[in-house]
This record gives structure tokens, C-alpha cells and sequence, in this order.
């Protein structure tokens, strides 16, 4: 169904990323961007670089990265070209897939950037988080092929300012937030209990949750360092902490060992369904993310009713709205007083949560993407009329 009027209906074609690098959040985003528009009526097809040469070697192995190369940018543009061709409009879901846009012919085309931290630290922006040389290659090419796009959606204000100033070209680049991508919401008391026993939480058993890889923006010693301090509080005094994600560093495993912080519970590659048990459970979501470019955890722990403590920064604070405890992600003594003062306001922390969620409606979000696609081309045949 419908649930707003479209005044073409287009034939769209999505350039999604490359599956073998496993890139989770952006395959989801293209196949979210394929299921909204087909059902407002849209023509949609989602196309991904083949694998092919990528394939010929086993995971792990060094060759694979290189190989896949050939996959992307040697194999498939030709494809691409074809694809095209029969298509009102060409979406490029990854800026990080930014050359492709030089082949795509005349067709109107534009390009989501979800963050550029990536360009941002092969500029040297970020000393902690130093890039090698090829990386640094590659982070200028992907931002010299974005000067040539005219359309950017950026996911967030903030991503949108890092943009500007970065790209001389000025392209038309317009905010639009993501919407959940997977359906969360408040999980059953029986999915709660199975992901306690599941490290043998007890049903008294209080634990902030935290999600995340092991990027340094992530700060994931800092996690572990807010909640040293908030155990001197009485309140927090026998609080866990769940760390879901990406498996832990050496550095955390000895930060644990030297704080004595034995009980932190490692929680490898959930599932869906387990975050939602687990966002659920939790006392309180934790995120004190140094940079992001939107911060999607922080819209699915709101989902499932649970209080999030996040950065003073953006775009946490842009996407967290009334909805969260801010804390300063680089003083954990301070974050850890703040958080004790605050957390005595739980069940207005919910509904702060769930009101702020009305902000990223997927109706609202799909309407924005059809607006922006309809004016892309409409801006297109300006500029390059059809000849009669």
C-alpha cells in the first residue's frame, strides 16, 4: 500500500556493495532502500559488483582483498554501463563506491555518504587512528570521485557538515535520516530469560549494554572505564556490563585484567533477535561513541524501551534527541557522576525514547527518498534536455 502520492512511478537502480567484504549495515540500507521504494510502486533492482576473481581464494587469506579489486572495478563496470542505461535513475548506496559514479552514463544519478571518517583520518584529522599509505590512496580517490557528484543524501547534519567541508565542488547535498532497518521493538519476557541463561544472568541481575566493533571512534575502553567509576556508586555497585559486537582487543582483555573487571560478559556476532532480547533486558544502554555518522544503536535500543546514555557530541545528540543521557565520552569519573544523577528518571528516559523515534518514521523517510529521486531527475533533464 501506498502511504503517499507519487507523481511518477521510476525505474531505480541500486549500486549496492561488494557481498564478499560483508559490509552488514550497507547491504541492509540497499535491500531497506529496494523494499521502500517497491512499495510505493517503484521498478527496483539492486545490483552488486560480481564475485568472481575474489572468490578463487579463502577468507583470511591477504590475496582475497586484492583479487576483489578486480572484481569491482575491472569486472564491473561494464555491467554497470548496461545497467544504466535502462534505468530513470542509478542510487550509489556507499560513498565509498564513489567512482562509480563515472559509469553511469547520462543517466541521473546520486549518492548516500553514511560517514567519512575513513577520508577524514587519511587527512590526518584523527592522530590516534593513523592511515597506511595505500589507505591513504584509496581515501583520496573515493573523495576525488565525490567532487564530480552533484546529488549527495547524507545520513546526518552532522556527516553533511564534514562534507562541505571537504568537497570544493559544492554538490546539493541533502539530509536524510535513516529509519530503523530491522524490527525492533520491546522483546518478550521468554527472549529476555533465554539471553540471560545464556551467561547465567540472574533474574536480579542488573547490566548495561554496549554494541559495537573495535574502531577507535567506537571507544570501547572507554566503556569499560565508565563503568569502573560507576561502580563506586552504591547504586551501580554490583552492575554487569554486556559487550556485544566484534571480539574484544587485547588492550580491553587487559584493561579487564588489570581492573579486576573478570565479570564483563563478551557477547561475539548476535543476532537480531538477541540484541533485541538484550536492549530489552538492559538497565541501560551504553554509547560513548567518540565519532559515528549516524549511530543506528542508538535508535534500536529506543525501540525496545531501553534508557540510552550517549555522547555530547554529534551526531548522537542530533539522533538521540530528548531520548538519552549525554555524557562526555572522554571523562569516564564525570560521565559515571552524571549517569548516577540521571538514571533515577528510567521510565522518562523510555518514553523520551520512544516519542524521539516518531522522528525517523520509515513513511517520512521513504517520502524524502521519492522527493529527492524525483527532483534528481527532474534537475537532470534541465541540465541535459532531450533533444526533439
Amino acid at each position: 500500500m501506498r502511504t503517499f502520492v507519487v507523481s511518477r512511478l521510476m525505474k531505480v537502480l541500486l549500486i549496492a556493495n561488494y557481498e564478499p567484504d560483508a559490509q552488514q549495515s550497507m547491504l541492509r540500507y540497499a535491500e531497506f532502500l529496494r523494499h521502500g521504494m517497491e512499495q510505493q510502486g517503484h521498478q527496483v533492482e539492486v545490483i552488486h559488483p560480481p564475485s568472481v576473481v575474489g572468490g578463487l581464494v579463502a577468507v583470511g587469506n591477504p590475496l582475497r582483498k586484492w583479487l576483489g579489486y578486480i572484481d569491482k572495478f575491472v569486472l564491473f563496470p561494464a555491467q554497470l554501463r548496461m545497467k544504466a542505461k535502462n534505468a530513470d535513475l542509478v542510487h550509489v548506496c556507499d560513498h565509498s563506491n564513489a567512482c562509480y559514479l563515472r559509469w553511469t552514463g547520462k543517466t541521473p544519478q546520486l549518492i548516500t555518504a553514511h560517514d567519512v571518517l575513513a577520508i577524514r583520518s587519511a587527512l590526518g584529522h584523527f592522530p590516534q587512528s593513523p592511515t597506511g599509505r595505500t589507505g591513504k590512496w584509496l581515501q583520496r580517490w573515493i573523495l576525488k570521485r565525490l567532487t564530480s557528484a552533484r546529488h549527495i543524501i547524507s545520513v546526518s547534519a552532522k556527516t553533511k557538515d564534514d562534507l562541505e567541508a571537504l568537497l570544493p565542488s559544492k554538490p546539493e547535498i541533502r539530509v536524510i535520516h535513516h529509519s530503523l532497518n530491522w524490527q525492533y521493538e520491546p522483546a518478550t519476557k521468554a527472549e529476555i530469560e533465554a539471553v540471560r541463561a545464556a551467561f547465567a544472568l540472574n533474574a536480579g541481575d542488573e547490566y548495561l549494554l554496549n554494541v559495537g566493533s573495535n574502531q577507535w571512534y567506537k571507544n570501547r575502553i572507554g566503556v569499560l572505564k565508565i563503568v569502573l567509576h560507576l561502580r563506586k556508586y552504591e547504586r551501580f555497585r554490583n552492575v554487569k556490563l554486556v559487550m556485544a559486537g566484534k571480539p574484544w582487543t587485547e588492550e580491553m582483555r587487559a584493561f579487564c585484567r588489570e581492573h579486576a573487571l573478570g565479570d564483563v560478559i563478551e557477547f561475539v556476532s548476535p543476532s537480531n533477535e538477541q540484541m533485541r532480547a538484550l536492549y530489552s533486558g538492559a538497565l541501560a544502554f551504553l554509547f560513548p561513541s567518540l565519532e559515528e555518522g549516524f549511530g543506528w544503536p542508538v535508535l534500536e535500543a529506543q525501540a525496545c524501551g531501553c534508557p540510552v546514555i550517549t555522547s555530547d557530541r554529534p551526531p548522537m545528540t542530533e539522533i538521540a534527541g530528548e531520548g538519552a543521557i549525554l555524557i562526555n565520552p572522554e571523562n569516564a569519573a564525570a560521565a559515571a557522576q552524571i549517569i548516577d544523577a540521571r538514571m533515577v528518571k528510567v521510565e522518562s528516559l523510555r518514553l523520551a525514547g520512544w516519542e524521539n523515534l516518531k522522528r525517523f518514521a520509515i513513511d517520512d523517510v521513504m517520502k524524502c527518498y521519492n522527493d529527492v529521486y524525483e527532483s534528481v531527475i527532474a534537475d537532470s533533464t534541465k541540465t541535459n534536455p532531450v533533444s526533439t
